[in-house]
């Protein structure tokens, strides 16, 4: 989820030197191919490839990256059973290839295009040819409906393959896809933990609320704010199917108007915060998809705003991960003991 949060130091930072991309590995890593870091003219770092043990030296190759304005490849092998150095500080034992790319030119624009395609929920590929071992890349975009093979769900992902128009080129292909959006429904304090433990598990998260005095950056750091009534509510937040919804205004009147907007489109997540009970009665005679969620969160015993927290969150995780499959109806069914929030 971190590839949007490097984009945005890359848009709004104009430290932003070099990306480090791992391009190839080979036995156990800590992070896998495709992971991405920005590192930063000032020392600082957005995003992580290691727990810590690589980035010192990548930081080194900086100045002469930045400098030369030509890409670098960089390579650790952790593999010999002797390097009990490398062995136990990066815990992997394997074999990494990083490519350290300037941000700049072509390579800055190619990225600011992608953010430009995920704030627009587009998926879409940066292609990079690659020539003169590594020093030379040219950058292209192609829309992810091009894409020719089916990609895991994940935010970024790079496939390395090898062009066959000539033995010296191969290409690059990361794939970005836009940053699951939550939109939590009630800015209430209970909101708070809800909206904080979403923003650091990657998730671009929208509260959205009728009371414009909740609706605070200082109650909600991370998130977007969006303020109107239900009805209007909808229109601006322009739903989609990869939307996650969680309603928690605790007003029922607002609660049963936002739902039955939202369910007039298909969405990857709705909960309902209630006790089974309140939530039949909110629904009425709505017919109920299988990504309808109540009671929301699972069931883990929890009590008071953080450990919900904690059980919606982990529930949000579960869907996007495509580990929680289960429709409303199979978890009230399976669930005699739900809780009553």
């Amino acid at each position: 989820m971190e590839a949007y949060d490097i984009l945005q130091a890359v848009e709004s930072n104009c430290q932003a030197r070099v990306l480090a991309t791992v391009i190839h590995v080979e036995g156990h890593a800590y992070r896998k191919q495709g992971a991405i870091m920005l590192l930063m003219a000032d020392g600082s770092m957005v995003g992580s490839i290691s727990p810590g043990c690589l980035e010192a030296d990548l930081f080194a190759y900086v100045p002469a990256v930045w400098e030369s304005q030509k890409s670098q490849m960089v390579e650790y092998d952790m593999r010999p059973a002797d390097d009990f150095g490398w062995g136990e500080t990066i815990g992997c034992g394997g074999l990494i290839r990083i490519l350290l790319e300037p941000v700049s030119g072509e390579m800055l624009v190619s990225l600011l295009a992608v953010k430009a395609f995920l704030e627009r929920g587009e998926a879409v590929q940066l292609v990079r040819e690659i020539t003169d071992g590594y020093s030379g890349i040219a950058y292209s975009l192609h829309g992810y409906e091009q894409v020719q093979q089916p990609y895991p769900t994940a935010t970024y992902l790079l496939e390395d393959h090898v062009s066959d128009r000539q033995s010296s080129l191969s290409s690059h292909v990361s794939l970005f896809k836009p940053k699951p959006r939550v939109i939590v429904f009630g800015a209430n304090a209970d909101a708070m933990p809800l909206v904080q433990m979403a923003v650091s598990s990657g998730f671009r998260v929208v509260v959205a609320d009728w009371r414009e005095a909740y609706c605070t950056e200082a109650r909600f750091p991370g998130a977007e704010i969006e303020v109107a009534f239900p009805e209007q509510l909808i229109m601006q937040l322009k739903l989609n199917a990869q939307d996650y919804i969680v309603v928690m205004s605790h007003q029922f009147e607002k609660d049963a108007l936002f739902v039955k907007e939202a369910m007039k489109f298909s969405l990857r997540y709705l909960g309902i915060m209630g006790s089974r009970e309140r939530t039949e009665k909110l629904l009425g005679g709505i017919e109920r998809p299988e990504w309808l969620r109540y009671p929301v969160g699972l069931p883990i015993g929890s009590e008071g705003p953080v450990e919900n927290a904690v059980s919606i969150v982990a529930e949000l995780i579960s869907i996007r991960r495509g580990v929680d499959k289960a429709s409303s109806i199979e978890r009230v069914e399976r669930d005699s003991r739900s809780r009553l929030w």
